[in-house]
């Protein structure tokens, strides 16, 4: 009984109206997302970015940086970068995966133990979205295909997808950040179905989520890029390499880490980047050639080119479009003869004049030559120290 008295008479004096107050300073009861201050489903969209999220440690992997991201698409290319940048700063990300177990494997070992979480879901299935953007304050889609397959078109994979993505994120309420990644060169009046897919999803999404940012990288080099490896793989295979035209469409590749850091500083800013567009070009121009010459320099192997004029290359490549969804079973990906990235380098691809670039960001691109590049030397026959360098060469002509 004096236990049941003591305990009775302690509620009492947490109950009082002075000992409420002083609990409350010692611990707010109102919190920025929820409580006494702001509805339970009302929008919590920050204008101002995400630089205002609770932050703890000093930044490393074991810190919390606040920030919970899906990365869709982090089983891709440029996801596998964008995950570790995200990792390595204290965020948690959430790996939405459609194949098997092992997709997200090589991402789990990026963050700290239980900081990258992957979820099995299905692009087609809403509720499934829904439920890998359920504990998350942050949205990236990295969605992307530059060919077609029996069960995915350019349109659905490169718009649908995104818009579904971004109405989803609108309608969630408390993601404060959602950023699409397009490609440079997307325009309606593109004469490839990626760029104006990719067009019409820029479009869309910004309809749907009018704070959201958009990045248009320019083609990606980096260890599993799909521009260089195809070519040595090509050239090592049959000696040589073709050139659509004379490779003389100038492009302006840019290094994958770049491109993954410019999606992280965007994330990071004040709310500078909600609502605008970036075009993320490398800080060179190359020609077609030019870029094919530093791949044949990092191999070691004398230049051998093809010069396949378009007309040529679209009727080797427009055979597969045609069969596609004609045929009984799945055709093979194309590589180098790939109809839409034909009918892309008809036109040059570089960054805008007036455009929002890297500078805007705060990031220097690394240049190509060099360690952007050093993946290559797999291909090299004789090992990594095989051959000259491209100063001690010379030209078989000046042999006796």
């Amino acid at each position: 009984m004096q236990a049941l008295s003591r305990r009775l008479t302690q509620q009492q004096s947490l109950n009082s109206p002075s000992s409420i107050s002083s609990l409350k300073l010692i611990y707010p009861l109102s919190h920025h997302y929820s409580g006494d201050d702001r509805p339970r489903y009302e929008s919590t969209l920050a204008t101002r970015g995400v630089g205002h999220l609770v932050r703890k440690g000093t930044g490393g992997r074991s810190s919390v940086s606040g920030i919970v991201a899906t990365v869709f698409g982090a089983t891709g290319f440029l996801g596998r970068y964008v995950v570790q940048q995200l990792a390595k700063m204290g965020s948690q990300v959430l790996v939405p995966f459609r194949g098997s177990e092992d997709s997200p494997r090589h991402l789990k070992l990026m963050g700290d133990l239980g900081q990258i979480v992957p979820m099995k879901y299905n692009p087609r299935d809403e509720n499934s979205i829904k439920a890998v953007m359920a504990k998350s304050n942050v949205v990236l889609n990295l969605i992307g295909r530059e060919y077609e397959t029996r069960n995915y078109s350019f349109e659905e994979v490169n718009n649908s997808m995104a818009e579904q993505l971004a109405t989803i994120a609108k309608e969630h309420g408390g993601i404060m950040r959602f950023i699409q990644v397009s490609c440079l060169g997307a325009s309606s009046s593109a004469p490839s179905r990626f760029l104006r897919a990719k067009a019409a999803a820029e479009e869309s999404v910004l309809k749907a989520f009018p704070e959201a940012t958009i990045l248009r990288p320019a083609a990606m080099i980096g260890t599993e890029d799909r521009i260089m490896n195809p070519w040595a793989h090509f050239a090592k295979k049959y000696g040589f390499i073709p050139l659509f035209g004379d490779g003389s469409t100038k492009i302006q590749p840019v290094y994958v880490v770049d491109v993954a850091a410019g999606i992280v500083s965007a994330l990071k800013d004040d709310g500078t980047s909600i609502g605008k567009v970036y075009e993320l070009g490398g800080p060179e121009i190359f020609t077609v050639h030019e870029l094919a010459e530093i791949m044949y320099d990092m191999i070691r192997e004398w230049p051998s080119y093809l010069k396949v004029p378009f007309p040529i290359a679209k009727a080797i490549a427009t055979p597969r479009e045609i069969l596609l969804n004609k045929v009984p079973f799945p055709l093979p990906t194309p590589e180098i003869f790939n109809l839409d990235q034909i009918l892309a380098l008809t036109q040059d691809t570089v960054v805008s004049e007036n455009a929002l670039t890297f500078n805007d960001l705060g990031i220097a691109p690394h240049k190509l030559k060099g360690y952007p590049v050093e993946y290559l030397i797999s291909y090299r026959k004789g090992g990594p120290q095989f051959g000259s360098t491209v100063s001690e060469r010379f030209s078989p002509d000046s042999f006796p």
